[in-house]
């Protein structure tokens, strides 16, 4: 089977991978841009012991997408860098809320007092879930902020549920999806009546059925999942950066035949009972079947011509842009360490969050902060688009605010990543299952995979281009 993936971000390069395991046959990768890795980018300034990542930097080495990235990290011999969840950027995350910088609770005991931005010690949010009724969400689904106000109380809406969402995908947890980013929680109380009376039912269910690991792993746990296990990883990076990571797969690509075309943009795709025709640089490529790891906008124009429904199914997934910025200030300047501090929605400030990068990673004698801003709020703050200059000053002010430094950046960076994160409003999974219901009715052979329809997270991305591979009929 001849076989063409569209895109070489991470997912892109993950299609790749896992169609040469399946079929043993070279391919070629199309993307549009002159370099591979998507919105992976690390800048390693190694002359000053540090990193600025304008993309992710960790990776949580949880559950079975964990577990299948370390096998693939550990097919690429990629070294790690284990953050342990005793290490303080695993136990330490904040708010900046209400004029101040707020710990989050770490154990069980924190549940108990009374923390700033709350008024109320937690464990009463815990027993208002225990004691309302639930309610049957129209269509399935609902937002997270609802389900969260409803469940706990507006406080945890607004202080813990929104900033989360905030850090996850830069989105509104009005408008986002309860049923996609966190069905585990949905689906207890829809059956069981409550959060924490799910929990506890389906805990004990699971220890009267005999516990065996299924899924990809049931014969053989990775080695290196194995070792985050027992070593209590809370989350782990990459030496000199997490770019590595689709560098690595391009030369592992590349060294068994996979032809990785960089600034090759499709422009159409032809279907027909024979296969696809790409239009690549005005010439007609054809293959017998195409993976797209495209953001859905992107490919929503490549197949209007002949399905204009598909099409615009694709272009119902909305996105958002985010302002990354990158700084560092020479010497220790923080007074409390962690992993950074998300601001709530509700604080009504530019910023969604700020990394503490220095913390997570040895950067010798400096501190290295990333900065992120905009998100679903992008064009209220920065529709005037403002100059680099303009956005370094206010991200500066406010980190100095937050944070209590006194200090200018001596280097600093921004990137304007535009339509970098897929929005998963409510309803999104019944839009993805429409989306390969249309392909899988209309015999398309043409295969979706990344961010806009099965998670954000690197995890999400390269289990959703393994699992759409193994889809494809051997035929």
């Amino acid at each position: 089977m001849t076989t063409a993936v569209l895109g070489g971000g991470l997912s892109g390069l993950s299609a790749g991978y896992y169609l040469l395991r399946r079929f043993g046959k070279p391919l070629t990768i199309y993307e549009a841009s002159p370099r591979v890795g998507g919105w992976v980018r690390s800048e390693n300034r190694k002359d000053r012991n540090f990193i600025f990542e304008s993309g992710p930097r960790t990776i949580r080495p949880v559950g079975e997408p964990g577990a299948n990235t370390l096998e693939l990290v550990e097919d690429l011999k990629l070294e790690v860098t284990p953050i342990r969840r005793s290490h303080v950027a695993a136990r330490n995350r904040m708010l900046y809320a209400k004029g101040q910088l707020c710990m989050l609770p770490n154990s069980p005991k924190g549940l108990f007092g009374v923390l700033p931005p709350f008024t109320k010690p937690l464990y009463k949010a815990v027993l208002r879930d225990l004691f309302t009724a639930s309610k049957k969400a129209k269509l399935e689904d609902e937002s997270i902020y609802s389900f969260a106000e409803r469940r706990f109380g507006k406080e945890i809406a607004d202080y813990a549920i929104s900033p989360m969402i905030c850090g996850i995908c830069a989105g509104d947890a009005r408008e986002i999806s309860v049923r996609f980013l966190m069905e585990g929680l949905f689906e207890k109380e829809q059956k069981y009546g409550g959060v924490l009376k799910g929990t506890l039912i389906s805990r004990f269910e699971k220890n009267k059925t005999k516990d065996t690991k299924d899924g990809l792993f049931a014969e053989r746990q990775p080695k290196l999942y194995a070792q985050a296990v027992k070593e209590k990883w809370a989350m782990y990076g990459l030496k000199g950066g997490l770019e590595n990571l689709p560098k690595t797969m391009r030369k592992y690509l590349g060294e068994r035949n996979v032809n990785v075309q960089l600034s090759n943009e499709c422009r159409n795709l032809t279907f027909s009972s024979s296969g696809v025709r790409m239009n690549i640089k005005d010439a007609e490529v054809p293959v017998e079947h195409v993976v797209s790891s495209l953001p859905a906008y992107k490919l929503a124009p490549l197949v209007k011509q002949q399905h204009p429904s598909l099409s615009a199914q694709l272009l119902s997934i909305p996105y958002v842009d985010v302002l990354v910025v990158n700084m560092q200030f020479p010497g220790k300047l923080l007074k409390q360490d962690g992993f950074g501090l998300l601001v709530p929605p509700v604080e009504k400030l530019p910023l969604l969050g700020v990394i503490f990068d220095s913390c997570c990673f040895d950067m010798g004698e400096n501190t290295v902060l990333t900065v992120m801003m905009g998100g679903h709020w992008f064009d209220q703050w920065f529709g005037d688009r403002p100059s680099p200059k303009q956005i370094v000053d206010l991200a500066t002010s406010h980190v100095q605010k937050m944070l209590q430094i006194r200090e200018e950046p001596k280097f600093s960076r921004v990137h304007t990543l535009h339509k970098c994160i897929p929005q998963y409003t409510v309803g999104h999974k019944r839009r993805v299952e429409a989306i390969r219901n249309y392909i899988k009715t209309y015999k398309l052979p043409l295969s979706v995979c990344g961010a806009a329809y099965d998670g954000v997270g690197i995890n999400d991305v390269i289990l959703s281009a393994r699992r759409q591979v193994e889809a494809i009929p051997l035929s």
